[in-house]
């Protein structure tokens, strides 16, 4: 079982998405991703990608919180200084606003975030390697479905206890600044910061211009922001979020559009929204 859906019945919508009214394929959508994230939860299997893995982001959440605040600088001192030169005349940019940007103020800025594992994990992973490779696993490419040799790798792994990557992982590398964007005839841009290591990140902050009071607020503020991610992994799988993350402001720009566009969805992603949280 790999998590995609191959077929459904039910009699509430078309079965063919052509025939199906937004709302309607939105609701289609979100049995897919439950679909996914019911297979990781009961099964342990890798279906869900990292933009749609609250544990993976809460993960990277709660390491962005613990961050001391010289090594936060260190890592995201190029947003902060990017936010507050739209508010600060005196602070140089980062990167220059593109000629072609239909609002500056709307423009996206977007940097990915890379985990590692702690150099004091050295043994840890030393012995899961010698283990993937007896039982011919690709530690990069986790398989899809269920097979027998990576049932027969995750069993041993549990039988050594001395393999444990509890607590060890820490934000080890981030991505240069990046930006999203609308032209003036609306066409979308997207501009990668050039990324430190060839593969997906486990989270990315994406935010719009935000003034910022001090460093200190700034990372406060990317937690929150993270924690809106998680909010809208399960919104977007038409469950109701934990009660820790039933939280108001921006989350990821994919949500934020269907937020704007779906009748079926509140306005979570703006933070004065008249919407519950508790």
């Amino acid at each position: 079982m790999d998590g995609r859906i191959r077929g459904h019945g039910q009699s509430g919508y078309p079965d063919k998405a052509a025939k199906r009214t937004d709302e309607g394929n939105e609701h289609v959508e979100q049995a897919r991703r439950f679909a996914r994230y019911y297979v990781y939860e009961e099964r342990g299997y890798e279906t869900l990608s990292w933009e749609e893995h609250p544990d993976r982001l809460n993960t990277v959440r709660v390491a962005l919180e613990e961050l001391p605040l010289e090594e936060f600088e260190r890592l995201f001192g190029d947003f902060y200084q990017q936010m507050t030169s739209y508010f600060d005349e005196d602070t140089e940019s980062v990167v220059d606003i593109p000629a072609n940007a239909e609002e500056p103020s709307e423009i996206l800025y977007r940097k990915d975030i890379y985990f590692t594992v702690g150099s004091d994990q050295s043994t840890s992973l030393e012995r899961a390697a010698e283990l993937a490779d007896a039982y011919d696993i690709d530690l990069e490419k986790p398989p899809e479905r269920e097979t027998a040799s990576w049932e027969a790798f995750t069993d041993a792994v549990a039988d050594h206890p001395e393999i444990d990557f509890s607590g060890s992982l820490e934000i080890g590398a981030v991505s240069d600044l990046g930006m999203f964007y609308l032209d003036d005839d609306w066409n979308e841009h997207v501009v990668d910061g050039d990324a430190p290591v060839d593969r997906d990140p486990d989270a990315r902050i994406e935010l719009l211009p935000v003034e910022f009071s001090s460093l200190e607020r700034c990372q406060e503020f990317l937690a929150h922001h993270l924690k809106c991610q998680i909010r809208d992994c399960f919104i977007g799988m038409g469950v109701e979020p934990p009660a820790e993350f039933r939280v108001l402001g921006p989350g990821r720009l994919y949500y934020t559009k269907r937020y704007g566009k779906l009748d079926m969805y509140e306005e979570y992603h703006t933070l004065e929204a008249d919407v519950p949280t508790a």
